[in-house]
C-alpha cells in the first residue's frame, strides 16, 4: 500500500472541503487526490491491490452522529448513508414493510463485513471484475482509459450481459443497489453547493464511451441519505451465486409489487449480477401491472427483462438464469403473506 495523509472530518463542510481537493484528478475514481473512509471495506482491499493510489482518505465517521439514523414514518422511509448493513438488515420494520431492502442487505458479503460496512460506501462499491482489481492487466479501460478491455476476449464468466459497451462489460456488484431502484429510491447528496436530491436511478452511469466515470456525483460531493416513499411488504430480494454465503450473485432480482384482489397494481423488477449498473426492467414491469399472475405472464416477464442481453463465450448462461430468478422471484413476491 503506498503512503497517504489522513483527515478526520467533524462535520459535513469539512468533509466537502477535503475531498473537493480531487476535482483536478484525471481519473476521479482511481487516482483522485482525497478519498472518503467509512467503513473502508472495499477501499482499502482497492489500495492495497494498488488499484486506488489516494495521497489523502478523509475519515467521515463522525459524521454518523447526524447521517446514520433509520427513520419511518406515513410517507416512508429515510436511511442515513453512514447506517451499518448490519443495522438496517435487522431492523424490524424494515423486515416487515420493505423486506427486499432486508434480505438484500442479509445477503451480502459476510456478518463481519456488514457490521461494518455503510449504505453509502455499499452502493459506491466497485466492480470486482479480475481485469480491473490486477494491476498486471494493462487493459482496462475502467482502470487505465483507453487501454482496451481484457475481458472481452478473456475469462468473462462473472461479467455482464446487459448495458454493457464496446469499451467495458464489467458487472455492477452490489446487492442494496437493486433494491433502491427497484423501489424509486431519492438519494440525498451533500456538496460545496449544500444538499441536493436525485433519483437514485441516476446515481449510476452506464460505461459508453467512458467506463472510468461511474458515477454523476461531482468532486467533494457525498451521499448523505436515501430514501423510499411509502411502503411495500410485498418485495423480495432473491440472489443466486456460486455458494451459498460470502459470494457475489451470479444474476439476482428484486421484486415489489402492490396485488388487489388478485390483481397487480403496480410492479417493481429490478436486477443484479447481469448488468454493469444497477438495472431496472421497466419493460418487464409493464407487463405485469394490470394483470392477474400465473406462470405464462411471468415467463413473458423474465423474457422481456432480458430481450437485450448480450452473452459472451463464458457468461451467456447468466440469460437463462436470469429468466429463471426472475421467474421464482415473481412467484414468491405474489404467494408470500404480508
Amino acid at each position: 500500500m503506498r503512503s497517504f495523509q489522513y483527515q478526520r472530518a467533524t462535520d459535513p463542510n469539512m468533509a466537502v472541503q477535503a475531498l473537493s481537493a480531487a476535482a483536478t484528478a484525471t481519473n476521479p475514481l482511481t487516482q483522485a487526490t482525497a478519498q472518503p473512509l467509512a467503513g473502508g471495506t472495499t477501499l482499502i482491499d482497492l489500495m492495497k491491490l494498488d488499484v486506488m493510489r489516494p495521497a489523502a482518505i478523509v475519515d467521515i465517521n463522525p459524521l454518523s452522529r447526524s447521517w446514520s439514523a433509520i427513520e419511518l414514518n406515513s410517507d416512508g422511509l429515510r436511511l442515513g448513508a453512514l447506517a451499518k448493513m448490519s443495522d438496517v438488515a435487522a431492523h424490524a420494520e424494515i423486515q416487515r414493510s420493505y423486506p427486499v431492502i432486508a434480505n438484500s442487505l442479509k445477503l451480502a458479503a459476510s456478518a463481519q463485513l456488514r457490521n461494518m460496512a455503510t449504505l453509502g460506501g455499499n452502493v459506491m462499491q466497485r466492480t470486482r471484475c479480475s481485469y480491473f482489481r490486477d494491476i498486471s492487466y494493462e487493459n482496462c479501460n475502467k482502470r487505465n482509459p483507453g487501454s482496451g478491455c481484457a475481458a472481452m476476449d478473456g475469462f468473462n464468466r462473472m461479467h455482464a450481459v446487459l448495458g454493457t459497451s464496446d469499451q467495458c462489460i464489467a458487472s455492477y456488484p452490489g446487492d442494496f443497489a437493486q433494491a433502491l431502484i427497484a423501489l424509486d429510491a431519492t438519494v440525498e447528496i451533500t456538496g460545496k453547493s449544500g444538499i441536493r436530491s436525485m433519483p437514485f436511478a441516476e446515481l449510476h452511469k452506464a460505461p459508453g464511451n467512458s467506463p472510468e466515470i461511474e458515477t454523476t456525483l461531482q468532486p467533494g460531493e457525498l451521499i448523505s441519505a436515501f430514501a423510499v416513499r411509502g411502503r411495500w411488504p410485498r418485495s423480495v430480494y432473491l440472489k443466486t451465486r456460486d455458494r451459498q454465503s460470502y459470494e457475489f450473485a451470479l444474476s439476482s432480482a428484486a421484486v415489489a409489487l402492490d396485488v388487489q384482489d388478485g390483481t397487480i397494481r403496480d410492479a417493481r423488477v429490478a436486477l443484479g449480477g447481469v448488468a454493469t449498473v444497477p438495472w431496472r426492467a421497466r419493460e418487464a414491469e409493464a407487463l405485469l401491472k394490470g394483470r392477474k399472475f400465473d406462470d405464462e405472464l411471468a415467463r413473458r416477464v423474465a423474457d422481456a427483462a432480458f430481450a437485450e442481453a448480450r452473452g459472451r463465450r463464458h457468461n451467456s448462461f447468466k440469460i437463462a438464469l436470469g429468466k429463471r430468478v426472475v421467474t421464482h422471484a415473481l412467484q414468491q413476491a405474489v404467494t408470500m403473506e404480508i
